[in-house]
């Protein structure tokens, strides 16, 4: 038997409540410098309850090649890749209105 929403009472596999979940967010994607003086690229503003950020992470860091690591609620990916995710996340449904790059 498959596993039921509990957002929309549909099952996983035909659920919808993500893809929405995804069109309102309000995401920042900002560099800073991180240990050893590397830079990291920062994105915030993914709310975890409605979008599942461990399998985004594993999508973004095999696309870029790079590490990454959650922190805060905030995605971690090693090096300056700013307009390369805001380029991936609008390929993964997030609307390129509400990316904004710092």
């Amino acid at each position: 038997m498959a596993e039921i929403c509990p957002v929309c009472g549909l099952p996983k596999d035909i659920c919808t409540c993500e893809f929405a979940a995804r069109e309102e967010q309000k995401i920042m994607i900002y560099t800073i410098i991180g240990r050893f003086r590397k830079e990291v690229s920062v994105i915030s503003g993914i709310d975890p309850k409605k979008v599942d950020t461990k399998a985004l992470l594993k999508k973004l860091k095999q696309t870029l090649a790079c590490g990454g690591t959650i922190k805060n609620n905030e995605l971690w990916l090693q090096g300056s890749h700013k307009q390369k995710i805001k380029d991936l996340l609008v390929k993964e449904g997030f609307k390129k209105e509400q990316i904004e790059i710092k």
